[in-house]
């Protein structure tokens, strides 16, 4: 208890300040506080900026780009025509960094040479304004526009080393002599429903025969030539516009064969589920075998209960 003429801090008045002098003080550092906030969030915008547009180069370079698909060549598996909601894809550019395309791969490629003159791509020529140029170039990077005048997109028929001619007596292209299964051919109406015949072509090391779905409307490998292996920007993945269209691209492998004696591909794990199946019993029978025959032997006791350890044999009788 202090003395009296003792000065007594008053507590309460240091953690607090009372009265008005307390509420302004505290509306003072609000105010100071947002005001900061404010100016650090615009001070910090275009450095968000910079990373945004860097993470989406380094996406779009390296890892999936969306492109456009300014044709009818793939119907119906991609949608494009003249006037109407062209799809969009994701095209992965990852996964041939580690492997080459495969038969039944709808790739997206950078047209050779040969391909320049391709009647699909006639009116994509790029603006010669600076700014409508660069205007396309951003809009292609969410696939509203073409990303170049020269890329298509086609289904891998064949692959280096592979010689591919058309057609045998069935209208089907072959592939080292044995006709192909191509589920997702598409004959657009007016034109046909008979393939062109071409010559039995060998296709050269590091370079891919690719053609189109709607079969007898694209001018593709059979006009143009095979494209490099090196050419090819990325797998089709996903069709992400229109919403109603969405959905993954199908990469059926049209030189695959079933299994032999023709029974379906999934019977070939017949053999391996039977043996599973059977082994069940016989593992079971094993063991209660096991269980018998060391219980004749003394080893456990079959008055033992669960979780007690085994009665010991019994000990020869001394006095035998």
């Amino acid at each position: 208890m202090a003395a009296p003429g003792d000065e007594v801090p008053d507590e309460a008045e240091d953690a607090v300040p009372a009265g008005a002098g307390r509420h302004g003080s505290d509306k003072g550092g609000r105010g100071k506080g947002k005001t900061k906030k404010k100016g650090s969030f615009w001070r910090e915008l275009p450095l968000l900026i910079v990373v945004a547009v860097v993470l989406t180069f380094v996406i779009q370079t390296f890892l999936a780009r969306i492109y456009v698909i300014p044709s009818a060549s793939m119907e119906r598996t991609l949608h494009g025509c003249n006037g109407c909601a062209n799809d969009r894809v994701a095209v992965d550019k990852l996964t041939y960094r580690f492997s080459d395309p495969a038969p039944g791969d709808v790739v997206v490629f950078r047209g050779p040479p040969t391909w320049g003159d391709n009647g699909e791509v006639s009116g994509e020529q790029p603006s010669g304004n600076v700014l409508v140029r660069g205007l396309q170039s951003g809009l292609s990077l969410v696939g509203l526009a073409p990303p170049n005048e020269k890329d298509f997109v086609k289904r891998v028929i064949a692959t280096g080393g592979q010689t591919v001619a058309c057609c045998d007596p069935q209208n089907r292209v072959t592939v080292d002599g044995q006709p192909l299964d191509e589920p997702y051919i598409y004959y657009q109406p007016n034109l046909g429903r008979t393939q062109a015949d071409f010559a039995p072509v060998r296709v050269p090391e590091g370079q891919l025969w690719v053609m189109g779905d709607n079969r007898n409307n694209s001018a593709d490998a059979r006009v143009h030539g095979p494209i490099g292996v090196t050419d090819v920007i990325g797998k089709a993945r996903v069709i992400v516009l229109p919403v109603g269209r969405w959905g993954g691209v199908p990469d059926t492998d049209p030189q695959a064969r079933p299994s032999a004696l023709g029974a379906p591909v999934w019977t070939s794990g017949a053999p391996l589920a039977a043996g599973v199946l059977g082994a069940i019993p016989l593992v079971v029978v094993t063991r209660r075998v096991r269980r018998r025959w060391t219980s004749q032997d003394g080893w456990t006791s079959q008055t033992s209960r669960p979780g007690e350890p085994a009665s010991a044999p019994p000990s020869p009788d001394p006095g035998r």
